[in-house]
């Protein structure tokens, strides 16, 4: 989801491209679940579920006052910011895992909360919390399925109370339901298969080259 919106945002209008997405995901997610069942973290989950749901009643009532332009900028910032953070934070020596955090992670999951509503960019703040705390590779992905099923199934409520399932939106959906099941078929495969280092380079480069190209189309709309 981290990627994928952000791409489907750069050929439509990103308020289009969350409500078009939303199905998608609430259908992946069930999937992603049963892939990863029982494998989450749940003394994690605890501190986060309950912040995710603050930031997305803030999403809600702040969505009618964020055009496509700020919603752009909002997914770029989030996604360079992170991209270069692990970069940098990468160089030298291996850090420490840092431990779980109440603070720290009610403040990122609210923050994931808030941006996966506008626009289904929850992935960088998550992973802002998660990633420092060098979690298995299956049990990051497990706790962050948990994390957006909750999520996203949240937020089928304000989406529909502010008219963004249309029919023309929902038939979207429905035509790229495929590929979206091939997708995840695809990323449970890879991640049996392709070595932890290997694929999140590939995920922070393809992010960070997505967030740049947002971050250039919502300042040029704005100067």
């Amino acid at each position: 989801g981290v990627v994928a919106v952000p791409l489907l945002a750069l050929a439509v209008s990103p308020v289009q491209a969350a409500a078009v997405m939303l199905p998608i995901l609430c259908f992946m997610d069930l999937f992603g679940v049963w892939a990863y069942r029982g494998k989450w973290d749940r003394p994690n989950l605890r501190i986060m579920l309950p912040a995710s749901i603050v930031g997305i009643v803030i999403g809600a009532l702040l969505f009618r006052y964020l055009t496509a332009s700020h919603i752009r900028l909002i997914v770029g910032v989030i996604a360079v910011g992170f991209t270069l953070r692990h970069w940098l934070g990468a160089s030298g020596r291996t850090p420490e895992p840092r431990p779980r955090s109440r603070l720290r992670g009610s403040f990122w999951s609210a923050t994931a909360g808030f941006t996966s509503f506008v626009s289904h960019a929850g992935g960088p703040p998550v992973g802002v919390y998660l990633l420092p705390q060098r979690l298995d590779k299956t049990v990051y992905q497990a706790t962050t399925v948990i994390f957006f099923i909750t999520v996203n199934y949240v937020k089928l409520v304000p989406y529909a109370l502010l008219g963004q399932f249309t029919p023309g939106n929902l038939g979207t959906s429905l035509a790229l339901l495929p590929l979206a099941f091939g997708g995840m078929a695809l990323g449970i495969w890879l991640h049996h298969r392709v070595s932890e280092r290997r694929f999140f380079q590939v995920c922070y480069l393809l992010l960070f080259l997505t967030g740049l190209k947002l971050l250039y189309d919502g300042l040029s709309s704005l100067i």
